[in-house]
């Protein structure tokens, strides 16, 4: 695992770690916040492990993952969706 993917991977790890702990507070959009950076983190990785490089942007991340898991079995597509 390159350093790059493990630095997002700990990022996504907080991010989830904070969703579940925000979840019993009323207060569901810094949930979904905390959940949708979490995913967009763990996509982040999956695109530095794949090329080697990190996305300048928001919408580069998405498009690179997007056409990443194109080619990728076992990934789940409804996360694209989420990330839109």
């Amino acid at each position: 695992m390159k350093p790059e993917t493990k630095d997002y991977l700990d990022r996504a790890r907080e991010d989830l770690d904070d969703a579940r702990k925000i979840l019993g507070v009323p207060l569901p959009r810094i949930v979904a916040r905390s959940a949708y950076y979490a995913a967009f983190h763990a996509a982040e990785a999956f695109v530095i492990e794949h090329t080697g490089k990190v996305a300048k942007t928001h919408s580069g991340v998405r498009t690179e993952f997007s056409r990443l898991l194109k080619d990728t079995p076992n990934i789940e597509k409804e996360l694209l969706k989420f990330l839109g």
